[in-house]
This record gives C-alpha cells, structure tokens and sequence, in this order.
C-alpha cells in the first residue's frame, strides 16, 4: 500500500531539501547505479534504501554485518519505491529490505519475467492508518470514530487546509488512499502534504508541545510513537478488495507482512550475501530501537547498527549461520 507512484516522482524530487532524514531517488537508475552492482568476482553488495527511517534501519544493521561479519563491500542506492522495483529487475541494485506490497511489481517481475525472486518476511507488519495525538483522544474519545470527525474539522482546521480540517500526509510520493477516502467518506478535511517523514515529523512534534490537536496519516512500524503517544481513527473495516478501485476506495488500509526482494541473479549467485538478507528477519522493536538512534537522538546509521549489533548478538549470529 505504501508508498510511491511514478507519476508524483517529480513531486518528491522537488521536495528533496525538505527532508533531513529521508530522500528521493529517480525513475531511470542509468545515471544512478551502484559501480557495484553485479560486478563480476567482486565481494560486493548494492541495496536500496527507501526514504523513511524504518527502512534506513533494515539496511543500516544489514550493511554494517555483511561488512563487519561477512567481508563484503556494500553500496546503497536512495531511490523510492517503485523505480527501485525497477533497478532491482536490472541488477542495478541487489535487494530491497521492506517492501510494502506492490502487486503490480510483483506480478511484472516475479512472476512474469522472473527477474526478482521473494527473498522472505523481515518479520515486521506495516499498518497505514489515520491517527489523532493520544491526550485529544482521551479528551474527547468519540474522535477515534471517522464517523465523528466532522464534529471536530473545525479544530483541526489549519492556515493551509483551506477552511476545512486538516488530515497532515508527508510525501505526495507516498502512496495513500486519503484523497479518496476524504472524499468518498465525505468528510469535510482537506489533505495537506508535510512534503517527507521529516518534515511530518517535525510538525507533529511540534502540535505535540504545544499540546494542540492534529488528525494524521501515519504508520507502523515507527519510532516517533514512543515520543509523541498516538491512537488510531477506526475507519470502515478493511475487506480483500476494498481497495481495488483507487478513486472509490471507502476502507481502512490493511495490516501488510512486510516483505524482501531479491534480483533473481543475485539470489543464485550472491553466495553468503545473498543466504544473509534472506535470513534477515528481526522485529517491530529491534528495527524501532535502531529508528530511534537514528532519526531522534541523530546518530549516523552506522553507529546507531554498530550499539544494536553490539546488544543483540543472539539475533544476528542466527542470520549467519549456513
């Protein structure tokens, strides 16, 4: 369900000085690829790395053991969603660490061309939901009920919603149904782009000290629930197909196993590189606890993997053994 669609690249693009922790990555790879990708008796590893902080933390902990552990040379690629489905059928990168469902990707290049190969679950489950700061719920608990929101558009209303509520999304990259749902719910909101993680982040926070209300589209797994406490707006209950039509989706987003990807190629010749990312299984806290060093107490991505690895051993050892 998550997150990119090609025709708003442009969008995330011109959005890139917005975002301090996040990045955008274009369509064609040609100019873009990793010198390592693919090259021939070189220890060498390409992944792709999407822009939330989530998936940062995959690749960061994956990086850090196939270089430290393994002896590999490892190169990142920043590209969004759906062109990195692209460059992986390529070999222009090796592996993606969380993929959120792309049914058409999935259906093109595993099934069809057979250039990408299912590389196993990461162990985590990804949840798209609207969501409002937990101390305006407990003030006023009828809010978690999309059937009441109307009741409260005009306190959540924002110089940039137009008159309306304001329901806060990040990258117009991302791919959301909230447009849709607005509209098809109809619901008197308006869906106002924060323009990356990190910017949404930053207004979130924000409405937080302040102790102001805020209606949102958010995510799991996430860190920024353990600073800013937040409950989810039931909408209509998610049903197999519900969101099948873009333009009359009328449902709540599903709970989605979040998945790895590997390049076919790879996969049978990638030796101890390619058997560790298909090992590489951790959980909603661990991939949290590395988020947080990460994002909020703003560690470099290897540092924040080198203090997890250094207190999880027992988890890793397990994903190097043959």
């Amino acid at each position: 369900m998550r997150r990119c669609t090609t025709g708003v690249l442009a969008a995330c693009c011109s959005l890139l000085a917005l975002a301090t922790a996040t990045g955008c990555g274009a369509a064609d790879m040609t100019e873009q690829a990793s010198p390592f990708a693919n090259a021939q008796g070189a220890r060498t590893v390409t992944l792709s790395t999407q822009s939330w902080v989530g998936a940062q933390a995959n690749v960061a902990v994956a990086q850090y053991l196939l270089e430290h552990e393994l002896g590999y040379r490892v190169d990142t690629v920043q590209v969004d969603e759906v062109p990195a489905w692209d460059a992986l059928s390529q070999g222009r990168v090796d592996a993606i660490l969380e993929d959120w469902g792309h049914p058409e990707q999935q259906q093109r290049y595993v099934e069809d061309k057979k250039t990408i190969v299912d590389g196993g679950g990461l162990g985590v489950t990804g949840h798209i939901g609207w969501f409002v700061p937990t101390y305006f719920a407990k003030q006023h608990p009828d809010v978690t009920n999309w059937k009441n929101l109307n009741k409260y558009a005009d306190r959540l209303r924002t110089a940039e919603s137009g008159g309306k509520g304001q329901l806060l999304d990040g990258s117009p990259s991302y791919v959301t149904n909230d447009k849709a749902l607005v509209k098809n719910l109809d619901l008197d909101y308006q869906v106002v782009f924060a323009g990356s993680e990190a910017a949404q982040i930053t207004q979130m926070r924000q409405f937080a000290k302040e102790k102001k209300p805020f209606l949102t589209y958010w995510y799991s797994p996430q860190w920024l629930f353990e600073k800013v406490p937040m409950t989810e707006v039931k909408l209509p209950a998610y049903k197999e197909g519900c969101d099948a039509d873009p333009e009359e989706v009328a449902c709540a987003y599903p709970h989605t196993p979040l998945r790895k990807y590997l390049n076919a190629d790879f996969a049978k010749s990638g030796g101890g590189a390619a058997e560790f990312l298909k090992r590489f299984k951790w959980t909603t806290k661990d991939q949290n606890e590395v988020s947080l060093l990460i994002a909020d107490r703003k560690l470099s991505p290897e540092e924040a993997a080198k203090r997890w690895v250094r207190g999880h051993e027992p988890t890793w050892r397990s994903w190097l053994e043959k």
